[in-house]
């Protein structure tokens, strides 16, 4: 050990002994430890193949410890962070739609939105669910029930969209809504895209 050391210190020792173990066991996991871009390159290429790349990855590069290189960890975390935001609007319009000096036909639109959005947060979290507790030889009707899922929860979104269009509504309440409803609409596009991608690369 002492003739080891005039050479090396103990940390770069320590070092040395973890990356050729990991990289025994695992070389594509070594490769991402010794290039900490690896991960994030992977998000930004995989969200290129969908409508809104940069929200994409934007959105999902924050979890690239998370998600590594796996496609299916990347669809599960645009699941989380679709879920996540439609959550959160659900909540803000819910509260929005009981504030006073409201149109009834603006109360009734925001009601009927919030429910819209209750039906998306419900096929959301079944999809992540199903894609925690699938087995291997249920794979394609597991990504089927996905993709019916998550797609019925962008016609929701869609349909809470379509009802602030009308011109008896208020400028500044549409604006709102739809622009919270469209980043919900888009994270779900992004997810539904990278699902599908999943869903091929599995094939």
């Amino acid at each position: 050990m002492a003739a080891f050391s005039s050479q090396y210190s103990l940390a770069e020792f320590i070092l040395i002994i973890f990356v050729t173990f990991n990289f025994h066991v695992n070389p594509s996991k070594a490769v991402r430890l010794l290039d900490p871009k690896t991960n994030t390159e992977f998000i930004r290429t995989s969200c290129s193949t969908t409508t809104y790349p940069k929200l994409c990855y934007t959105s999902l590069s924050v979890h690239a410890n998370t998600i590594q290189t796996s496609p299916k960890l990347l669809a599960n975390a645009a699941l989380n962070v679709t879920l996540g935001s439609a959550k959160s609007t659900s909540a803000m319009m819910s509260k929005l739609s009981q504030s006073h000096g409201m149109k009834p036909i603006e109360v009734e639109a925001m009601q009927d939105c919030v429910e819209e959005l209750s039906d998306t947060v419900e096929g959301l979290r079944k999809s992540i669910g199903e894609m925690k507790t699938y087995k291997e030889s249920d794979f394609k009707l597991m990504i089927n029930d996905v993709q019916t899922w998550v797609s019925a929860a962008l016609t929701d979104e869609n349909t809470c969209s379509d009802g602030f269009a009308g011109k008896t509504m208020n400028g500044n309440t549409k604006t709102l809504v739809r622009e919270m409803i469209l980043n919900i609409a888009h994270l779900t596009s992004n997810a539904l895209a990278l699902i599908n991608n999943y869903a091929s690369l599995h094939g």
